[in-house]
């Protein structure tokens, strides 16, 4: 019995192994999730000079706001496969096309007006649009039925809505979007356009979604540095987190059922960061509050430079700069994608995804 329960796990892990091999990875979204794409665009949302990157592999800034592996590449180690280009990048031909594509644009939001102080980003229309072309190009390549199969067999992962709040509603007193909307309507708002942006990633063959809610947007150290008071979280950001994410679940709730299963599945990006938010020294953290580089109080203001003041070990640190996290913090944030339970991963984590489609 015991043997017969051995072969069944090592079958199954071996065509987990196989699927993820054979399986794309698509990434759209924000600075979370941007793997470069920014590097090739005329804008200030970049992250392609030092000390970005210092302890990727290479050790040189890649346009990943992180001092290493961001999110999308973390799911890619777990899964086998080789991190996913961004998809602006002109060594992203071939062979790696059929890997999938990193469409990610530091500064975007769900709303086509968030960011427009960086000027040069690439929207979610336009990174749903490069999403088409995608499939053109690979249409050339292995057939407009082997391109259907490869995209629908993808994994997919959507990051959206911190920039919404901060590079938006929030970005200026009176913004026009505080003075069109009441917090609450706001959020409504955002959720309905989301709405659309799953619905066409659904049309244009996405089957297998991650969607991850906002963290805590007051815990980061620029909301801190210049909302919160004695150095807690800013409550209004934390406000505006608390009202959206769960409406974000209950909108996913309503389109895997329409659709009879389960497309989208929500990360609790909010509680995954809230855990060593609340506790660092659990999780191996001198320190939430304070950035590993940059300036000011909690190193929140202004940008991550060569002249800020830099950490000089960034995995006792949550966050890398004003906004995102560490590799250390993003390993800890896979890990509950990868495995946690459904008050992280709704309805299901991706272990158990890739399991699920091993045996299709």
């Amino acid at each position: 019995m015991a043997l017969t329960v051995l072969a069944f796990a090592l079958t199954l892990s071996s065509l987990c192994a196989h699927e993820a091999e054979a399986r794309a990875f698509f990434v759209f979204g924000d600075s979370l999730v941007d793997s470069g794409n920014n590097n090739y665009l005329a804008t200030t949302a970049r992250a392609d000079s030092p000390p970005y990157g210092i302890d990727y592999p290479t050790h040189t800034p890649t346009g990943r706001f992180s001092n290493g592996r961001n999110i999308p590449d973390i799911i890619s180690e777990q899964i086998g496969s080789e991190p996913v280009m961004p998809y602006l990048s002109p060594q992203l031909t071939g062979q790696r096309l059929l890997n999938g594509a990193n469409f990610a644009s530091a500064g975007i939001g769900i709303l086509n007006d968030t960011g427009i102080q960086f000027l040069n980003i690439i929207r979610i229309s336009r990174q749903l649009e490069y999403f088409q072309q995608y499939q053109q190009r690979v249409s050339q390549m292995i057939g407009r039925e082997g391109t259907r199969r490869l995209v629908n067999q993808a994994l997919v992962l959507i990051t959206l809505g911190g920039n919404d709040f901060v590079n938006n509603y929030y970005l200026v007193p009176y913004s026009a979007r505080s003075r069109q909307f009441a917090l609450p309507n706001y959020v409504r708002y955002l959720i309905s356009e989301y709405r659309k942006i799953l619905e066409r990633l659904y049309n244009m063959g996405a089957r297998r979604v991650l969607v991850t809610g906002t963290g805590p947007l007051g815990c980061v150290p620029a909301e801190i540095a210049q909302r919160g008071r004695n150095g807690q979280c800013a409550q209004d950001l934390q406000r505006a987190a608390a009202l959206f994410n769960p409406q974000l679940v209950q909108m996913i709730r309503e389109i895997n059922s329409e659709k009879g299963s389960d497309v989208f599945v929500a990360a609790n990006a909010f509680q995954m960061h809230m855990d060593f938010v609340s506790n660092p020294r659990a999780y191996g953290f001198v320190t939430s509050k304070v950035a590993c580089c940059g300036q000011g109080p909690y190193n929140g203001i202004g940008l991550c430079t060569v002249l800020s003041n830099l950490c000089p070990n960034r995995n006792v640190y949550a966050f890398w700069d004003a906004f995102h996290p560490t590799e250390k913090a993003n390993r800890l944030i896979v890990q509950q994608i990868m495995s946690g339970n459904t008050d992280y991963m709704h309805p299901m984590n991706l272990s158990t995804i890739l399991a699920l489609d091993a045996r299709i």
